[in-house]
């Protein structure tokens, strides 16, 4: 679970997977032997009606496919800043950091190379065709024996979501003031991180989606 006062909380299925879409590089965490274990792993966000699943796979060689016997935690960030109290009216304030995250929990289902090869590369062209599609040709070139040695040396996993949280938190709890001039001190930043976390302020102040805010689409001034 993740703590979300009620002024940050995004409950919205169509923004939250845009948003898990685009910042699909995810920290992946779950128990094992009795503690957290986390992996930095990219994924496939898949939707059908309310149900979404999140494909990816691991080195065999990571231990972390072991801990898929209970529930794991897919962990998806976005831009984020530090905010400065000094662009508050109110000059007894504290410094905090704006952010945006989704958590979507759920069991794990691990897909080894020796239970089905097929559904294994299956779910390594889904990963293939959202991260460098023109790769595909490539691979295909590549000879059997080597594809199929690869896929012996991962374990692919499907999260099944069954908890999904959001949290966009933009100085929405501030005064309209203060939400514009901490949006224009981002917007004025060198930093591209800094300024996409101006343009989702710019966004949740004009009611509009956030889910494609990233600072690979802010373009250098």
């Amino acid at each position: 679970m993740m703590y979300i006062p009620r002024a940050f909380r995004a409950e919205n299925l169509d923004e939250l997977v845009s948003f898990m879409r685009v910042h699909s590089f995810i920290t992946l965490v779950s128990i094992l032997d009795g503690a957290p274990f986390a992996s930095h792993v990219p994924v496939v966000v898949r939707r059908d009606g309310d149900a979404v699943t999140i494909h990816g796979h691991l080195a065999r060689a990571n231990p972390h496919w072991h801990a898929f016997t209970g529930e794991s935690l897919a962990i998806f960030t976005g831009p984020h800043a530090y905010i400065s109290p000094s662009h508050y009216e109110q000059r007894e304030s504290v410094p905090t950091w704006n952010y945006i995250a989704v958590h979507a929990a759920g069991p794990v289902q691990a897909l080894h190379a020796a239970d089905g090869a097929e559904a294994l590369e299956n779910e390594v062209r889904a990963v293939i065709r959202a991260y460098e599609g023109a790769y595909e040709q490539q691979w295909d070139s590549l000879s059997e024996r080597y594809r199929a040695g690869m896929l012996q040396g991962i374990v692919g996993f499907i999260l099944t979501v069954t908890r999904l949280e959001g949290k966009v938190k933009l100085s929405q709890n501030r005064s309209l003031a203060d939400q514009h001039r901490v949006a224009d001190a981002l917007l004025g930043s060198g930093d591209p991180v800094e300024q996409a976390t101006g343009v989702a302020m710019r966004r949740v102040q004009a009611q509009e989606p956030i889910a494609g805010v990233s600072p690979t689409t802010i373009q250098p001034g």
